[in-house]
């Protein structure tokens, strides 16, 4: 048997990849539900995610997987609006006579940041549409250095910056311009006339879950069932201990894929990573009425949260009833923030506060319900030389034999996290656990 440790996509889909390939395995999930960072809320129709997600089009893997389990048809792709909040206004930022109308940066600054977004370097002569295809090529340039060269300084400090702030608070002048060319690249598909499409699992990623776990077998999976130890005695995986409500057990096992965080991955074989991760705050929010036209409102003014995501401008709100439903999210640097002090009811009484700053027509009478997720570990810091901390997926050389890593701290995760990564680094830890089968399996060459 192959122990999995974590229930969440990664974990999940190294367990569905190696089924495939003749295994029998094992998920432990500490929580009682699974899908880590894709469990949702309950609402008036369809489920929420607690954590927003959406797809890009450069998610090929997990838009496979759903083939695969037969969801091509619940797979959608939607064209959204990205807005930016500045001096009480929000400025649609989607279509490309909403750029030119933007009045915060002239023709040359939007010139600039436009040929950015298209990935082409006019740092050159003649400008350049290949420059920025080696991500890794930008690894030590920091951020800051790279868009004052890239772009213009007015572009940096008037677009960028608050952006910079909202994603990496004090730690943002320790990111790499390699992080930032993979968001440019990591974006769904663009139309000129109707902007950017996203996607999006009709039911919300609940479905890939479910259909993971019916496809690796419930009984196959116990949630509530924390790994305690990993048994690498010789150097070779062993067995893992688990504990549930019903006492500790050891299992034998084949190998183990820790399909978790980093810190987890310490905790059980004591190999540290150097990574640093952000934590996440994020209140959902029902309302009966829309504030904006907006999905993805960026914000430039001083408010409590960092962003404001109107999913409901995404997905309508007859999926859910007729609920309008709202994400306000912060991340958070250091335990030791103000923000993450602060309990669920007192982040909800802040964040009403500043919503209401943003949008004066808003009511407290408006809100329907808020529901407020927190975790500690939700997004690396890119920081310059974040290549060389990643775990790689086969810990023999570094730990013991039979044992990998599908967390968040692999390469699939860079340079920029996400549950298609998740899903990569399951079938990365998965296909090498069925090549080193395979490999014993072959007779000697004479």
């Amino acid at each position: 048997m192959i122990g999995i440790v974590g229930g969440g996509v990664a974990g999940l889909a190294a367990a569905y990849r190696l089924q495939e390939r003749g295994h029998d395995v094992h998920v432990f999930e500490a929580n009682e539900e699974m899908g880590g960072l894709a469990a949702v809320y309950e609402t008036a129709g369809d489920p929420i995610e607690k954590f927003y997600h959406h797809l890009s089009g450069a998610e090929e893997t997990i838009v496979d997987l759903a083939e695969e389990l037969g969801l091509s048809d619940r797979v959608e792709w939607r064209y959204k609006t990205d807005a930016y909040y500045v001096d009480g206004v929000v400025h649609p930022l989607e279509k490309l006579w909403e750029i030119a109308a933007y009045p915060h940066l002239s023709l040359y600054d939007k010139f600039r940041l436009g040929m950015l977004t298209m990935e082409v370097d006019c740092t050159t002569f003649p400008p350049s549409t290949d420059s920025y295809d080696d991500i890794e090529a930008y690894e030590d340039v920091p951020v800051e250095q790279f868009l004052r060269e890239h772009t213009t300084d007015q572009v940096y400090e008037r677009f960028w910056l608050p952006l910079l702030d909202a994603k990496f608070g004090s730690r943002k002048e320790d990111v790499s311009a390699a992080w930032l060319l993979g968001r440019v690249k990591f974006r769904g598909e663009r139309d000129l006339l109707r902007g950017e499409q996203l996607g999006y699992f009709r039911g919300s990623f609940a479905v890939l879950i479910d259909a993971l776990l019916d496809a690796v077998g419930r009984e196959n999976v116990t949630t509530g069932a924390r790994v305690t130890g990993v048994d690498t005695t010789g150097g070779t995986v062993r067995a893992l201990t688990a504990e549930t409500e019903n006492g500790s057990a050891t299992y034998e096992v084949d190998s183990v894929v820790v399909a978790a965080m980093p810190n987890v991955l310490e905790d059980l074989t004591g190999y540290a990573c150097d990574i640093d991760f952000q934590g996440t705050v994020c209140s959902v929010w029902s309302m009966d009425r829309s504030l904006s036209d907006a999905y993805w409102l960026n914000i430039a003014d001083e408010a409590p949260f960092g962003v404001l995501i109107e999913h409901t401008n995404f997905v309508p709100p007859e999926r859910y009833g007729g609920e309008h439903l709202y994400y306000t999210a912060s991340y958070v640097q250091d335990p030791a923030e103000e923000l993450w002090q602060l309990s669920n009811a007192e982040v909800e009484d802040a964040w009403r506060d500043g919503i209401a700053d943003l949008f004066p027509d808003f009511s407290r009478d408006d809100v329907n319900w808020v529901r407020t997720a927190r975790k500690p570990r939700t997004a690396p810091v890119y920081e310059r030389g974040y290549l060389d901390m990643v775990i790689p997926y086969d810990l023999a050389g570094e730990v013991a034999d039979d044992l990998y890593y599908a967390g968040m701290a692999s390469e699939a995760q860079y340079p920029e996290r996400s549950l298609n990564g998740g899903i990569v680094a399951g079938f990365e830890a998965a296909d090498r656990i069925a090549e080193k089968g395979t490999r014993r399996e072959r007779p000697p060459q004479r």
